[in-house]
C-alpha cells in the first residue's frame, strides 16, 4: 500500500487529475445512484480553494509590496496592457464569428429572479465601490477588487515597518502558500467529484437543442486560446509560443474547467507561476488582478449571446455598432465576477446597446445557464489560464531584452 501511495505521489499533478477525471466519468455513467457520495469531494475541494484564496491574495500582495525595494522593476504595466488587449480581441473575434455564423435562440424563462446591472455606468460604479469595501467584508465575500486595494494600501503603509514585522508578514504568506499546496494535492479527488456531479446531474441531453450556439461559443474560445493568444505571445517573446500556451492550458486550464471559478483557481495559478520561475513580486499581484479583469472568455460569451438575441429579434446591426459591441463586451467582461456564471448577468448591459428590453435579455441569460455546464467551464479555463500566460509573457519579454534564455519545462 505504501509503495502504491509513493507511486501515486510521484505522478505529476496533471496526470493525477486526469485519473480523477476518468474515474469520475466512469462512475457517473455506470453507477450514478450508488456513487453519489463522491460529490462531496468536489464540494470540499472547491470550498477549500475559495476559502483560502482571499487570505492568500491578501497576504501575498501585502507582503510583496511591503518588501518591495525602490528601483526594483515589475512588469505590471505590460501585464495590464496584455490583459486589456486580450479581452478586447476576444470580444472582437466573437463578434466577427457571430456575423459569419449567425445563431438564433429559443428563448425561455428561468432567470427572472436575477437582477442584472443597469448599464456600463453601473458596472463601473460597482467596481469603484468594491475598491473601498470594508476589508473584513471584502475577505468574507471574496471581493478581490477590495482585497487588492486594501492589500496594496497596507503594503505601502508597511514599507517603513521594522524588518521583524516584514518577516512576520512573509511567514504568514509562506504558511498560507503551504496550505494551498496541501489543498491542491487533493485536486484529483475534487475533480472526480466535480465531473461526476456535472455528468450525473445535467447529462448532455439539455445541450442538444443549443448545439449551434455552443459550437460558436466554444469555437471562439478555442480560437482565442490557440490562435489569438499565441500571436500576442509571439509578438512579445519572438519565439515559439505554443510550449507556454499548452503548459498554461494543461496545468491551469484543466482545473479551472472543472472548478468553473477564476477566483478558486488563483492558488493553482500561483503555483504554476512559481514553477515557471516568475517574479513573485509581480505574479502575487497580477494573478489575483487577472481573475478580476482578464476575462477573454467572458467577452466571448457576452458578444455571442448578445448577437444571438439580436438575430432572434431580427435587429439589423451595422459594422460600427458591432465594433462598439466589442468594446462594450470587453468593458463589461472586466466587471464580471470571478465565480461560476459571473459573465451571464452582464449580457443585459450589452443587450441595452440594441434597445433589447430587460425581460428579453434575462431570457437570454436563462439560455446561458442552460448551456452553462459547458460554456462556463470553457470560459473559465480560457480566463484563468490566460492570467498565467500573459504574466509569463511579460516576464519572458523582459528576459529577452536582458539577453536571458527562455526555457519552458514540459
Amino acid at each position: 500500500m505504501q509503495k502504491l501511495f509513493n507511486t501515486w505521489n510521484q505522478l505529476s499533478l496533471v496526470k493525477r487529475i486526469l485519473v480523477g477525471l476518468i474515474v469520475g466519468i466512469i462512475l457517473a455513467i455506470t453507477i450514478p445512484q450508488k456513487a453519489t457520495f463522491v460529490v462531496i469531494f468536489g464540494s470540499l475541494f472547491v470550498g477549500a480553494l475559495k476559502a483560502i484564496a482571499p487570505v492568500l491574495v491578501f497576504f501575498l500582495v501585502m507582503s510583496a509590496i511591503s518588501q518591495h525595494k525602490s528601483g526594483q522593476e515589475t512588469n505590471m504595466k505590460s501585464i495590464i496592457v496584455l490583459y486589456l488587449t486580450g479581452t478586447f480581441l476576444a470580444g472582437l473575434i466573437a463578434v466577427i464569428v457571430s456575423f459569419m455564423f449567425p445563431v438564433t435562440l429559443t428563448l425561455t424563462g428561468g432567470a427572472q429572479d436575477l437582477t442584472p446591472p443597469g448599464g456600463v455606468v453601473e458596472v463601473l460604479k460597482t467596481l469603484l465601490l468594491n475598491l473601498v469595501d470594508n476589508p473584513i467584508k471584502a475577505l468574507f465575500n471574496a471581493n478581490y477588487i477590495g482585497i487588492l486595494s486594501w492589500a496594496v494600501l497596507f503594503g505601502f503603509a508597511l514599507k517603513s515597518a521594522p524588518n521583524s514585522t516584514k518577516t512576520m508578514l512573509s511567514n504568514f504568506s509562506d504558511a498560507t502558500s503551504t496550505i494551498v499546496k496541501w489543498i491542491i494535492n487533493f485536486a484529483p479527488l475534487g475533480i472526480m467529484g466535480l465531473v461526476f456531479e456535472s455528468i450525473s446531474t445535467n447529462g448532455l441531453e439539455s445541450l442538444l437543442s443549443y448545439g449551434k450556439l455552443l459550437i460558436v461559443l466554444i469555437s471562439c474560445m478555442l480560437f482565442v486560446a490557440l490562435v489569438a493568444n499565441p500571436i500576442i505571445v509571439f509578438l512579445n517573446i519572438r519565439q515559439n509560443p505554443y510550449p507556454i500556451v499548452f503548459k498554461c492550458l494543461r496545468e491551469s486550464g484543466i482545473t479551472a474547467f472543472f472548478t468553473r471559478s477564476s477566483a478558486a483557481n488563483i492558488p493553482v495559478n500561483m503555483r504554476l507561476c512559481e514553477k515557471l520561475g516568475l517574479d513573485k513580486d509581480t505574479y502575487s499581484v497580477s494573478i489575483p488582478l487577472g481573475a478580476t479583469i482578464n476575462m477573454a472568455g467572458a467577452a466571448v460569451t457576452i458578444s455571442v449571446l448578445t448577437l444571438a438575441a439580436v438575430n432572434t429579434l431580427g435587429i439589423q446591426v451595422d459594422i460600427g455598432t458591432a465594433f462598439i459591441l466589442s468594446i462594450l463586451s470587453a468593458v463589461s467582461a472586466c466587471g464580471a465576477s470571478g465565480v461560476a456564471g459571473g459573465s451571464l448577468l452582464l449580457i443585459p448591459v450589452a443587450c441595452s446597446l440594441f434597445g433589447i428590453p430587460n425581460d428579453v435579455a434575462m431570457k437570454v441569460v436563462a439560455v446561458g445557464f442552460i448551456i452553462g455546464v459547458l460554456q462556463d467551464s470553457f470560459e473559465t479555463a480560457l480566463n484563468s489560464s490566460t492570467d498565467v500566460l500573459f504574466t509569463a509573457t511579460a516576464e519572458f519579454a523582459k528576459w529577452r531584452k536582458e539577453g536571458k534564455e527562455i526555457i519552458i519545462n514540459k
